[in-house]
This record gives structure tokens, sequence and C-alpha cells, in this order.
């Protein structure tokens, strides 16, 4: 770039300059560690300067039409290439290349949080699914299961985009069918159509659990209220988590199951 001249500044505008700027592809997802390409063209006449903006790398600039922006592996998390265009009458244009860098997480648990065995019918649990080392963790689904049966789904909305550990929580009553029945969860990285073919889905190991029924009841009224034992399944979220399903569910909605 010629002396004087630099990128320019956030939030400069660019409408004056009637900016035609052109990504190729419109849209990148990434691994951390893979390569990364990108192509950025502009208009022949009007625009003497092209360049791109990888802060915190170097900028890159040229004379020609297009300009191919690429890296050998990605290295950093935070990062936001920004293609620019020079206006030969003053003023500038940008573009924003929306990039996405993920890594799937190097496994998923499952738990019942400050549990002793058995459960016992009736009372309510807590299943803890653990995702660990994942990012961007807002691109994550959380599924729970018993058995084959999907009991709920869940989300993170924190936006952190470098590798967290996060935990999804669901409350449980469990019914004497459930004795012996197994718990699990996956976790799917769901970063859209520019994304893997097949998102990334890591799964659980599965939680066997004992499920134990209280001693008979003879008296006829409290036999009554001990046969009308629900069983129920209930997002309960930790803060910054919110609950989702095939029908959405709110925040401490339940499910009877």
């Amino acid at each position: 770039l010629p002396s004087g001249l630099q990128p320019p500044s956030p939030g400069e505008s660019t409408e004056e300059a009637g900016c035609q700027l052109k990504i190729s592809p419109s849209t990148l997802v990434v691994r951390f560690g893979e390569q990364i390409k990108a192509n950025c063209s502009k208009p022949r006449i009007g625009f003497p300067y092209l360049g791109w903006d990888t802060a915190p790398a170097d900028s890159h600039t040229t004379t020609e039409d297009f300009l191919v922006w690429s890296l050998d592996n990605v290295t950093t998390w935070n990062m936001t290439p920004t293609c620019f265009a020079l206006s030969d009458v003053g003023g500038s244009c940008t573009l924003k290349l929306p990039l996405i860098i993920y890594q799937p997480p190097n496994r998923v648990s499952i738990t019942l949080v400050n549990t002793t065995w058995p459960m016992l019918e009736g009372q309510q649990y807590v299943l803890q699914c653990t995702v660990h080392n994942v990012a961007p963790v807002e691109k994550v689904t959380v599924t729970f299961y018993r058995g084959q049966k999907e009991l709920a789904q869940l989300k993170s909305n924190i936006t952190e985009k470098s590798p967290v550990n996060e935990s999804f929580n669901l409350s449980i009553i469990p019914c004497k069918e459930h004795d012996r029945t197994q718990y699990w969860c996956e976790a799917k990285l769901e970063l859209g159509p520019a994304g893997p073919q097949l998102p990334p889905v890591v799964k659980s190991e599965k939680l066997t659990t004992l499920v134990q029924t209280g001693p008979q009841l003879v008296h006829p009224v409290k036999q009554q209220l001990k046969d009308s034992v629900k069983c129920e399944v209930k997002v309960n979220p930790p803060s910054g988590n919110s609950g989702l399903g095939r029908a959405p569910l709110a925040k401490g909605q339940t499910v009877l199951q």
C-alpha cells in the first residue's frame, strides 16, 4: 500500500464510495489448525487499491481486481478478515468475511448430580451432560436420551469463540419402569450450510440407572397417591443455557414421559 494510505478504520462510511466488493466463498467454516482461503474482487474502475485487513496479521494489498487471502493453518480463534477497497475519488468500502473457526469436543460425559444410588421412584434428580473443550460453544446442541427416546435439547448462549467446557442440566423424576434403563447425551456442532456435510457429533457413555420403589403402602389413600406418581423430564439449564426441543421447551417447562 502506498505511503500514507491505510486500511479504512472501523465504522468509516462506505456509501459514498459505491461499494461493490465481492468475497468468495461468502462464508467460511474452518477447523482450527486447517488451511483457509478466500478471494475478494472489486470493480475494475474507480478503485485503484484492493486489500485484506486480517488483524492481528498484517494487511495485504494489490492494484489488481482481485486478491486471495490464505493461511496454511488457522492458529488464532479471534479473527475478522475484512476486504477493503480505496476509491480514487476519496473514501473507501469494506466487506467482512463471516468466519467460523470450530473444534469438536474432546469428549462428552454424563452424570447424576449429587446423587447416591439407587434413585427413589418419584424423586427429582438432575442429569448433567458436560461437553469438553469445544468451540464455538454457541453452535453446540446437546440432546438427552433415555434409551433411544429423545428427551430434550439444550443450547448455550455463551459467545466465547475459543474452546470451553460447558455443562447442561436436565431434571428427571424416574418411575419404576425406568429401573436399569440407560441415559446418555450427545453434542452436535451445527455449523450451517458452509460447515461440514456431516456435522461433528460426539456421544457420552451410557449411564445405567437403578430405581428403587418405596415400601408397600397398604392404606388405600396412600396407595392411590403412590400409583399417581408421574414420570417427568424438566429442562433445568444453568445460567447461560436455554431449553429447546423438537417442540421448543421454555426454561423450566415440564414434559411428561
